[in-house]
């Protein structure tokens, strides 16, 4: 049951807390903000741009764009008009695969680069999704009923190695995500 409002939950945090549907677009929109704010994404009056894309990753940053749009004094355009930021729909996992990868492939001229990318906000381009596990994203697009095209699977194994560690060891795309946070700090 979700201790909130005593539903049926969607959800289970790591800690065992369990929430219904509702708490957890809740959950989701209170982190997207959060996010925003921690990292100062956005400032007044910026125009905000992104890349339309029809995976569930796209469809929920346009989903929380137009969400932050009716909280704060920002403007989601189109790509053809000017703009101040580009969002990008990079998740903790595709971070977390990013950031090993780059170390795993040890170059020392070239790491250092690679992990300084990986970071909430590059320049003017921003990741709103970035502390989100793919998973919570997409049951974010199930439950709002947003409209996404399935992704085929890529092979890669250190994706793999990640995703497996996550289950006997729930929270280490959130460490990994967290410790390149720090080295970029």
């Amino acid at each position: 049951m979700c201790k909130i409002c005593e539903k049926k939950p969607v959800y289970e945090f790591t800690n065992g807390r369990k929430v219904c549907k509702n708490c957890f677009i809740r959950w989701f929109n209170k982190k997207v903000l959060y996010t925003i704010r921690k990292f100062k994404m956005f400032k007044k009056n910026d125009k905000i741009c992104f890349k339309k894309s029809n995976d569930f990753r796209g469809v929920v940053l346009e989903e929380v764009l137009k969400f932050y749009e009716t909280k704060a004094p920002v403007e989601v355009v189109s790509g053809k008009k000017k703009f101040t930021k580009i969002a990008h729909a990079a998740s903790s996992d595709m971070n977390a695969v990013a950031g090993v990868n780059a170390i795993i492939n040890f170059n020392i001229n070239e790491v250092e680069f690679s992990l300084k990318q990986l970071k909430p906000v590059v320049g003017n381009v921003v990741f709103p999704l970035f502390l989100f596990l793919d998973k919570e994203i997409k049951l974010y697009a199930d439950l709002k009923k947003l409209k996404y095209k399935k992704l085929k699977s890529e092979k890669n194994k250190i994706a793999d190695l990640i995703n497996e560690l996550e289950k006997k060891h729930p929270e280490i795309k959130h460490s990994i995500v967290n410790s390149l946070i720090e080295i970029n700090s």
